[in-house]
């Protein structure tokens, strides 16, 4: 079995307790389901130790051979679920970055309210195309996946028009250490933070700055977005994380309103980007 994370193989393991007191309830043994199914009985014994996740057709097969084909469609959106949790970037980034960046459209277009943390990078729907050029580039030679980097950028803009267009505030807050990271080269930063300044301005967007000075509520985490007080998103250097359940979201937005007390914003933000700019040409 791949990677996981515990909260996703939690969920994994009770899809596979569900099955097997689907198989009890019916009265028939692991062998006997297996005869049903047309597989392996040591595939009915992996699948009810959660060691191998069902598809779509294991699951239809298995309530089909208990003799409750309804319970099927909750057992595989359950399932689906849990494989969504916790998804390795490799398996998203395999055919390219383009599919990624389109697949992210309609849920940015539904949310209303953003609760956005980087501390990384600027946030996707703030860049501009030579600073997303630059990083997604990166992102592609490291993970060795096709190079599709013109249409992946393309289709970022694409999933960004919400910041301009529709119903949707944004609630963001950035590590200043963001404004310094050369992404792209100097002329590409200071473009980039020209544009962040320009973005400030917009009322649909609340952006905060952490200062390296400020004191301190909580430590950098890793990146992260709320969409509506819902899921997060949440992005590590192996794997994209997903979380629905309510004590998770709430967790995250415990966090984002303890990361806030210490940002900058308004004048004070403005000035931390202009500083940043002007530390590009003193480090030429």
């Amino acid at each position: 079995m791949s990677s996981t994370s515990p909260k996703a193989q939690a969920a994994r393991e009770a899809v596979a307790v569900r099955l097997r007191e689907i198989r009890l309830d019916a009265g028939i043994t692991a062998r006997e389901l297996a005869a049903r199914c047309g597989w392996s009985e040591s595939k009915s014994s992996r699948i009810e130790h959660a060691k191998t996740p069902p598809s779509d057709a294991d699951i239809r097969s298995w309530c089909a051979a208990c003799g409750v084909p309804g319970l099927a469609d909750d057992l595989i959106a359950s399932n689906r679920q849990a494989d969504s949790m916790y998804v390795q970037w490799k398996r998203l980034q395999r055919t390219g970055l383009r599919r990624l960046q389109e697949s992210g459209v309609p849920l940015y277009e539904q949310t209303r309210q953003f609760h956005v943390y980087c501390s990384n990078v600027i946030p996707g729907f703030f860049q501009t195309q030579e600073y997303a050029t630059a990083l997604l580039t990166s992102i592609a030679r490291f993970r060795g996946t096709p190079d599709d980097v013109t249409e992946a950028v393309a289709a970022r803009f694409k999933r960004s028009h919400v910041i301009h267009e529709g119903d949707h505030r944004f609630a963001v807050l950035i590590e200043e250490s963001v404004l310094r990271y050369r992404i792209g080269g100097t002329e590409a930063m200071a473009a980039q933070l020209g544009h962040l300044l320009s973005v400030m301005a917009l009322p649909s967007v609340s952006l905060g700055i952490i200062p390296f000075t400020a004191p301190r509520p909580a430590w950098p985490l890793e990146t992260f977005t709320v969409f509506d007080r819902q899921r997060v998103h949440v992005e590590t250097l192996s794997a994209a994380i997903k979380e629905t359940q309510p004590s998770d979201v709430a967790l995250y937005l415990k966090a984002f309103d303890n990361l806030k007390q210490a940002a900058s914003y308004g004048p004070d933000a403005r000035a931390l980007i202009a500083s940043a700019i002007g530390l590009l040409d003193s480090r030429d």
